[in-house]
């Protein structure tokens, strides 16, 4: 899937590895795992398969967004956009949930 960053700073920590954004060496390389992942997805079904994401649609005025476990703190949220090519990821905010 063809992914685009509602934020500046998510983008260059997906693409920049000296960058780190204020967050953790282990939290940044999970991100840029995930980041890894959504692009070879064919759609977000793959997503729900793996159990570890505790991948799901979220409620109430977030209910066209999703989150995916980074770890047991941080949750990345995403949206999707549709293209002429398919579904776009637009990947929101990396967010503690605790």
């Amino acid at each position: 899937m063809e992914i685009r960053f509602r934020d500046d700073k998510l983008e260059r920590l997906a693409t920049d590895t000296k960058f780190a954004g204020g967050f953790t060496p282990a939290l940044v390389k999970v991100f840029r795992k995930r980041m890894q992942m959504i692009k070879a997805a064919p759609d977000e079904r793959d997503f729900y398969k793996l159990k570890s994401l505790h991948y799901e649609k979220l409620s109430g005025a977030r209910d066209h967004q999703h989150s995916m476990r980074l770890n047991d703190k941080y949750r990345l949220i995403i949206e999707y956009e549709t293209a002429d090519n398919g579904k776009v990821v637009l990947v929101i905010s990396i967010e503690d949930y605790h």
